[in-house]
């Protein structure tokens, strides 16, 4: 019998891509994927491979539904089996929250379809290959990455906030409706170091002045907050704010 297997989109950069090392490290074979950087997917499943892990790469673009059915059905042809989806990917837009006028229909519209309709849509593709899981004794588990400001009223634009909301609710909806079979849980965190955020002095400050974990975190730590889920077997439901603290201050 093959490897467990985990799907994790958006996993080229950024948290994704820890969570992908930390799964690969755990033994399980990976599904890696990104909308565009396809080179950056193949480099990366040299990398796993080359230390004895399992990982191919897929490119879809996760605002097209059949990209998105494309993508779990390539990792069910690939090993015969999915056991873990990580819905990662996810877009933003910085808009001040009294701009009113600059959040257009548009605007909605995209972010809901990435943040909110693809990983919905992924679930429902994967449902039946995580029940399967379920059934061989494996992890059968959902865990989507969200944010504090689907929690707390803050964020880069509130539309993006409502999105990872609407993420937080659809997380609860969905425990409910899979159980027992199949776990679904969230993590929401806070100022995470990567590329996209270096330049974010005025959140990185607010992170080291106020949080009680004096500093944001690092992509590592939310690929640990991921791991957890997946190993604890009891867990379902549960939005796990990853924000060192800070909703305390």
């Amino acid at each position: 019998m093959h490897k467990e297997v985990a799907l994790i989109t958006g996993s080229t950069s950024g948290i994704g891509l820890a969570v992908a090392h930390r799964l690969a490290a755990d033994g399980f074979a990976v599904v890696l994927h990104s909308r565009s950087s396809s080179a950056a997917g193949a480099a990366l499943v040299a990398e796993i491979v080359a230390v004895g892990g399992d990982a191919i790469y897929v490119q879809a673009d996760l605002a097209d539904d059949s990209d998105r059915i494309r993508l779990v059905r390539s990792a069910c042809e690939q090993w015969g089996r999915l056991d873990v989806l990580v819905n990662n990917a996810g877009i933003s837009k910085v808009i001040a929250h009294g701009d009113l006028a600059a959040v257009t229909s548009d605007i909605w519209q995209t972010l809901n379809e990435v943040n909110v309709v693809a990983p919905f849509r992924l679930v429902a593709e994967a449902e039946s290959a995580l029940r399967e899981s379920a059934r061989k004794g494996g992890p059968a588990c959902v865990v989507n990455i969200s944010s504090h400001a689907g929690v707390r009223p803050k964020g880069a634009s509130i539309p993006y906030a409502a999105t990872k909301a609407a993420l937080n609710q659809v997380t609860r909806m969905l425990a409910v409706t899979l159980a027992p079979d199949i776990r679904v849980n969230a993590v929401a965190p806070g100022l995470v170091d990567t590329p996209l955020t270096a330049d974010w002095t005025a959140a990185q400050q607010l992170w080291r002045e106020r949080a009680p974990m004096r500093r944001a975190a690092q992509p590592e730590d939310i690929a640990q907050a991921v791991a957890m889920l997946i190993a604890s077997r009891y867990l379902t439901g549960e939005i796990l704010l990853s924000d060192g603290g800070l909703n305390l201050t």
